[in-house]
């Protein structure tokens, strides 16, 4: 059951976002309207429409034990109620479902929206199903602390039938401005009164243009995933059945440097002019200040190049280069020692993974030098059961363009080995590939001689000795800095390197929500920027 994800345990600590007495404010969000055609397509059966989640007070990226922090720990219920659906369409609900209502029980809340999962509602239409009728549902929620906003979801059925029409970015390369040939046709029996356009595009992508009867939506901080830009954009009069439209111009997509396999889509609806009005004046979206687009008849318009929605992928080429870096200690019998690893992200495209869910695995092995035992390795690492002394190490897409991913093990010297060295190996990640994977291997190094010191690796094997980084670089050219001297039983013995930088400015960042747990404990310590993809 989906709600019981709302149920999982977290040693994350709770912070203090409201006055003892006062209700935490957590508003139940999913989509706020739903178009049922009467001609069929409603989208994938086993898919819903709306997916409702919660969005809490706080920043809901991972602390630094990899948990998003709890922001409220307490028995809550969320109702739903689609009693006026009877006789307009059919509803499959989650959770304790009996007839038109259903109720989904949690005791935690985390801050942000993505962790908040309480699960999805289908629509489809039916044998009473007739065009022109609307229903509602109601999403309501009540709980000792906590004050929830309510969701009202709107369900149109019509016998109209908006497709959009597919579109194709070939050639297309980071920088470039793509103009996408935005188009809707009426595969319907009865015309419609008035539509409405929405387009989305995810971190990579901007639109030049501000259309003056279109309203923007910029997301600029949270998840990376839920970066982007969004844009409704309303079109009144009389659009014909069985008959086509495109843009008076096309729609411009401009891809920033950093740029790979952002997606773009779109989707065309029914809308009437006060529906439209309403939806311009939505939360978080603001006017835009140029002329309006139209739409205009696009005669010859071949059925089959319509979908339920447009969509690409784009640029398909950026590459990106992760660096696995390596570090070196030295020691005595008995000493503890730290070792900083893990990979830069030398761009110039960031890591974005597939949609969905945006959050594919990247693994790397990080394998123990002989004389050496590993006594605390970084939060949710585990033990390899094919290969003694060493470890997986998780991170999760998207990875920032320049970031730099960090995981300290501390390892405990039982015997002084010259020169002993442990190899840490990035495993191929599938998507998007990455062109170069020569730099894909490093080394740990323990009690190093002059002549075999060397931490960083390629595939084919140790590559010349790096130059040692300068004081409190943190090693940004690559390779973590070489200590020198030994150590003793007492003082633990040395290590070289730290945390890597973000290369802003060789400045470590630890503030502000620049220091993110990815996935399975890896740090990561990226620059947080306001930037537009231009």
């Amino acid at each position: 059951m989906a709600a019981a994800a709302l149920a999982a345990g977290s040693g994350a600590a709770v912070p203090a976002l409201a006055a003892p007495d006062d209700p935490l404010p957590v508003r139940i969000t999913g989509e706020s309207r739903v178009d049922l055609s009467l001609q069929g397509d409603n989208s994938d059966p086993s898919e819903p429409q709306v997916t409702l989640r919660l969005a809490a007070p706080g920043d809901g990226e991972p602390g630094d034990d990899g948990e998003v922090p709890v922001v409220h720990q307490g028995n809550f219920k969320i109702k739903i109620d689609a009693e006026s659906m009877g006789g307009i369409g059919a509803v499959k609900l989650p959770c304790a479902a009996s007839g038109w209502t259903a109720v989904c029980e949690g005791d935690q809340i985390r801050a942000g929206e993505q962790s908040n999962l309480i699960g999805g509602i289908r629509l489809d239409v039916n044998e009473q199903s007739q065009a022109r009728e609307f229903g509602s549902i109601t999403v309501t929620g009540e709980g000792e602390g906590v004050e929830f906003a309510p969701l009202h979801i709107m369900v149109l059925v019509s016998d109209s039938h908006i497709v959009s029409r597919m579109v194709s970015a070939p050639g297309v390369s980071a920088g470039d401005t793509w103009e996408a040939p935005v188009g809707l046709r009426n595969a319907g029996g009865a015309s419609a009164d008035g539509v409405v356009l929405r387009f989305r595009g995810t971190r990579g992508l901007n639109f030049p243009d501000s259309y003056g009867n279109c309203a923007y939506r910029y997301t600029t901080d949270g998840p990376l995933q839920g970066q982007g830009t969004e844009a409704i954009c309303a079109f009144s009069g009389v659009f014909e059945a069985r008959t086509a439209y495109t843009l008076s111009g096309p729609l411009k997509v401009k891809t920033a440097p950093f740029a790979s396999n952002d997606l773009f889509t779109y989707t065309f609806s029914p809308a009437d002019e006060q529906e439209a009005q309403a939806l311009l004046k939505s939360d978080g979206y603001s006017p835009g200040t140029g002329a309006p687009v139209t739409l205009k008849e696009l005669p010859g318009a071949r059925p089959g190049d319509y979908l339920s929605r447009g969509m690409e992928w784009l640029p398909q080429g950026n590459p990106y280069d992760t660096l696995i870096t390596g570090d070196s200690a030295r020691g005595a019998a008995g000493d503890t020692v730290t070792v900083n690893v893990g990979f830069r992200n030398l761009g110039p495209a960031w890591i974005r993974g597939l949609e969905p869910p945006d959050d594919d695995p990247m693994l790397t092995y990080v394998s123990i030098p002989p004389g050496a035992t590993a006594t605390r390795i970084p939060e949710d690492c585990w033990p390899d059961p094919h290969a003694d002394d060493r470890y997986g190490c998780w991170s999760h897409v998207p990875v920032l363009e320049d970031a730099n991913l960090t995981f300290p093990f501390e390892l405990r010297i039982d015997k002084v080995v010259k020169n002993a060295k442990g190899r840490i190996q990035m495993h191929p990640f599938d998507y998007p590939s990455e062109p170069n994977q020569e730099n894909n291997s490093a080394w740990i190094v323990l009690n190093a001689t002059d002549d075999g010191g060397t931490i960083q690796g390629s595939s084919g094997g140790p590559s010349a000795d790096p130059s040692p980084s300068a004081p409190g670089s943190g090693g940004v050219t690559g390779s973590t800095s070489t200590s020198v001297g030994g150590g003793s039983p007492s003082s633990g013995g040395t290590s070289g390197g730290g945390l890597a930088t973000t290369g802003a400015g060789g400045a470590l960042l630890v503030g502000g929500g620049a220091v993110l747990a990815l996935g399975l404990g890896a740090v990561i310590v990226v620059a947080i920027r306001r930037r537009s993809a231009a």
